[in-house]
C-alpha cells in the first residue's frame, strides 16, 4: 500500500495518522487516541491503557480489536519506528464507544472532518497548501516563516519528482542525497543539524529559522535544475548533483556571513521563536 505519515492536530494535542493512497482512507494510531480521551500524563500510561483495554475487548469478542492492523510509526519516545496498533475511521469509532469519555463525540466529529478534508483536497491540492497554512498558524508561526515554508515544500516536492524521474528509490536513497545536500550547504548532516538544535523526533525544516530554510530551498532548488540539465541516472550519478547544488547554496551563505560577521546557521528551534499569543488569538 503506498501510504503517507502525518501528524495531526486534536485540541493541540498529536494524534500520529497514516493515509492509505490506495484503500483512501485514515488510519489512526490507537495508542495516541487512548490517550488524549483519557488524559494519560504521557505515552507509556497510553499505552498502558490501550493494553488493558485491548485485552478486555479481545475477551469480549469485540471484532474492531481483532481486526486492527499494525503499522510502523515514529514514536514519540524515541522518534525511532515501531510498529504500533492502527484503526481507520470506523474501527476507531467501535473502540471510542469503549471508552468514556466527554471528548468522545468531539474527537468523532474531529475525526470525520480530517477524512473529508483528504477527500476535498485529493480533488483540489490548493487545499493541502491552506490547510498547512492554518496548521503552522495555530502553532504559532510568523505568517513571514509560514510563507517561506510553504514555498520550501513545493521546492521539496519538485526535487523528489526529478529524483523519481532519474530512477532514485524512495526511502534510504532520498534521505541519503538530502543528507548530501545539507551537508554541503550548511556543514551539517541531517542528523548533525538536528542535534545542534537539540531535536529528536521533530522536523528539522519545521525548526528552521527564515534565514536557514532560505538557503535550503536554494540548494533543493539547484539540485532540481542541475539534474533536468545534466539528466543524471540513479543514485550514484544524482549524489554529484546534490553535492554541486548545495555548494551553490554554501557560496551564497558564506558570503551573506562574511557581511554578518556571524553563521546563519542557528541552535534556534520553533519553541525559541514562534509566537504563542498568534496561537491564542487563532483559536479564538
Amino acid at each position: 500500500m503506498s501510504q503517507k505519515e502525518a501528524l495531526q492536530l486534536f485540541q493541540q494535542q498529536k494524534v500520529r495518522t497514516v493515509w492509505d493512497d490506495v484503500e483512501e482512507k485514515w488510519y489512526f494510531s490507537i495508542v495516541d487516541v487512548c490517550g488524549i480521551l483519557t488524559d494519560q500524563p504521557d505515552y507509556d500510561h497510553a499505552k498502558n491503557y490501550w493494553k488493558v483495554l485491548k485485552f478486555r475487548l479481545v475477551k469480549e469478542g469485540n471484532e474492531s480489536v481483532t481486526k486492527c492492523n499494525q503499522l510502523k510509526l515514529i514514536s514519540p519516545k524515541d522518534g525511532k519506528k515501531y510498529k504500533t496498533d492502527v484503526a481507520d475511521t470506523e474501527q476507531l469509532f467501535r473502540i471510542i464507544q469503549s471508552i468514556p469519555s466527554p471528548k468522545a463525540e468531539p474527537f468523532k466529529q474531529w475525526m470525520a472532518q480530517v477524512a473529508s478534508q483528504r477527500i476535498d483536497q485529493m480533488q483540489d491540492p490548493e487545499l493541502s497548501i491552506d490547510q498547512a497554512i492554518i496548521d503552522y498558524k495555530r502553532l504559532g508561526y510568523s505568517d513571514a516563516w509560514i510563507n517561506q515554508r510553504i514555498k520550501s515544500i513545493e521546492v521539496r516536492k519538485e526535487l523528489t519528482d526529478e529524483w523519481k524521474r532519474t530512477g532514485v528509490k524512495e526511502g534510504l536513497e532520498y534521505a541519503s542525497l538530502t543528507d548530501i545536500i545539507t551537508r554541503e550547504w550548511s556543514g551539517f548532516t541531517t542528523k548533525q543539524y538536528k542535534h545542534l538544535k537539540g531535536l529528536k523526533k521533530e522536523n528539522l525544516r519545521d525548526n528552521m529559522t527564515n534565514l536557514e530554510i532560505a538557503f535550503n530551498i536554494l540548494a533543493e532548488a539547484s539540485a532540481t535544475e542541475l539534474s533536468k540539465q545534466r539528466d543524471p541516472h540513479g543514485f550514484r550519478q544524482q549524489t554529484q548533483v546534490a553535492k554541486d547544488g548545495g555548494s551553490v547554496a554554501k557560496a551564497a551563505r558564506n558570503q551573506l556571513e562574511s557581511q554578518l560577521g556571524h553563521s546563519v546557521i542557528s541552535p534556534a528551534k520553533a519553541s525559541d521563536y514562534i509566537l504563542p499569543e498568534e496561537s491564542t488569538n487563532e483559536e479564538k
